[in-house]
C-alpha cells in the first residue's frame, strides 16, 4: 500500500511491506504537480530581477521570433513587447511588478503571468496542489501575495465586473495588507482584507484606525450562493473576540448588505458589534449596521420585503476606504451620535 501526502515542497511516500518493515521517502514535488503558490520562493527582488532580464531579452529581439503562447481557444500569441505589460503588485510599493501577457485583440484582458521563468495561465496561478491549503488562510508568502493580487486586480478588477471603457484596473492592496484567501477544492475562490486597529488610514495622514475594519471582500461568481460571504464575516468577528466594536468599510454595496443581513440574522450576538465606518472610525463616523437594516425594512409600507434567494450575488466591495487622503472631519452632531452608538450596543432589535 502506498500513501501520499503533499506537504509544502516535499512529497512524503510511505511504503508498508509488512507490519515490521516500512520505508519512508521524501521527494521533491514534481513540476507537473505543483503550481506557483506551492513552489515560489519568498524572494520578490530575485523574481523582479529575473523578470527584467527576460523582458529585456524580448525587447532586444533575441527571443521574439521563437516564443509563442497558446491560449485555451487554440489561438497563439507571439511573446513580444507589444503584448506585455508590467503591473505593480502593491499600491504603496510600485517598484514590485508582475509581467503579464495580454490578449492582442483585447489588451485589457490578462491571459498569463510570467513566474519562475515560465508563463502561467491566470487560472493556474489561482490553484494549489497542497491539500493543507484549504479554507480561509492568512496571506503570508510571496506566492500568496500574487494570488491576492490576481483575485483583486485581475479577476475582480477585469474579468468579473462591468467596466467603463476608460476604467483600467482595481486598486491593488498595500504590501503589508492583512488579508485571508479562501481556498476550496484546490483553488482560490475569494478573499477579504482587514485594516488593523492602529494602522494608518492612508498616505499623507497620521490618523490611525480606532477599530479593526473589514475593508474589502470578494467571492468569485461561480462560488457565490454557497454561504462563503457569511463565512468570511464570521471569521472576521471570531478573529477579534475582545473588541466590542468592529467596522465594515463605507460605502457598503446593496449586495453586501444582503450578506450582512443574513449573517446578523444567523448570529444575533454580533448585531451590536458591526458598524459601517469611515476612517478612522470614531463614534461620529459609525452607523450600526443592524439598526440601518431594521429601520430600512420597517419603513416599507407593507411591512415586508423581497430578498433574493441568493444573498451573495455580487459579493464585493468596489471601493477601499483607505485610498482617500485622510480621515474625514467630525461634524457638529458628534456627541449626539456617540450617545446613540452606546445605546445601540445594549439594545437587541427584533428580526425584520
Amino acid at each position: 500500500m502506498t500513501v501520499k501526502l503533499f506537504l509544502k515542497k516535499l512529497e512524503i511516500i510511505n511504503f508498508s511491506f509488512s507490519d515490521r518493515v516500512q520505508l519512508t521517502l521524501f521527494l521533491p514535488f514534481s513540476p507537473t504537480e505543483a503550481y506557483p503558490v506551492d513552489i515560489l520562493e519568498d524572494d520578490p527582488e530575485g523574481h523582479q530581477a529575473a523578470t527584467q532580464v527576460y523582458y529585456d531579452s524580448l525587447r532586444e529581439g533575441a527571443q521574439a521570433s521563437s516564443e509563442v503562447f497558446s491560449l485555451p481557444t487554440g489561438e497563439q500569441v507571439r511573446l513580444q513587447t507589444s503584448s506585455l505589460r508590467f503591473y505593480p503588485m502593491y499600491r504603496d510599493e510600485p517598484q514590485h511588478k508582475l509581467l503579464v501577457l495580454v490578449n492582442p485583440q483585447d489588451t485589457k484582458t490578462v491571459v498569463a503571468v510570467y513566474l519562475k521563468e515560465s508563463w502561467w495561465f491566470t487560472e493556474d496561478i489561482l490553484r494549489t496542489s497542497d491539500p493543507t491549503r484549504d479554507g480561509l488562510r492568512k496571506v503570508q508568502s510571496f506566492g500568496e501575495r500574487i494570488v491576492l493580487f490576481l483575485l483583486n486586480t485581475i479577476v475582480f478588477g477585469r474579468l468579473e465586473r462591468n467596466l467603463d471603457d476608460d476604467d483600467m484596473f482595481f486598486l491593488p492592496h498595500p504590501a503589508k495588507e492583512q488579508a485571508k484567501i479562501l481556498w476550496r477544492d484546490g483553488a482560490a475562490v475569494g478573499f477579504y482584507s482587514i485594516k488593523r486597529k492602529g494602522s494608518l488610514c492612508g498616505d499623507g495622514t497620521s490618523a490611525c484606525y480606532l477599530l479593526p475594519v473589514f475593508d474589502t471582500v470578494f467571492v468569485r461568481r461561480k462560488n457565490r450562493c454557497q454561504g462563503l460571504g457569511t463565512a468570511m464575516l464570521r471569521d472576521f468577528c471570531d478573529t477579534f473576540p475582545e473588541d466590542e466594536a468592529l467596522g465594515i468599510s463605507c460605502p457598503i454595496s446593496p449586495a453586501m448588505y444582503r450578506v450582512l443581513r443574513q449573517f446578523l440574522l444567523t448570529c444575533p450576538g454580533e448585531r451590536g458589534r458591526l458598524w459601517e465606518v469611515e476612517p478612522p472610525g470614531a463614534w461620529g463616523q459609525r452607523a450600526n449596521i443592524w439598526l440601518k437594516i431594521y429601520l430600512q425594512e420597517a419603513r416599507l409600507q407593507d411591512g415586508s420585503t423581497v430578498h433574493p434567494e441568493c444573498s451573495e450575488e455580487g459579493t464585493n466591495t468596489p471601493r477601499q476606504t483607505s485610498q482617500g487622503d485622510g480621515a474625514s472631519q467630525f461634524d457638529h452632531g458628534e456627541s449626539r451620535k456617540v450617545q446613540y452608538g452606546h445605546a445601540i450596543q445594549s439594545t437587541a432589535f427584533p428580526s425584520p
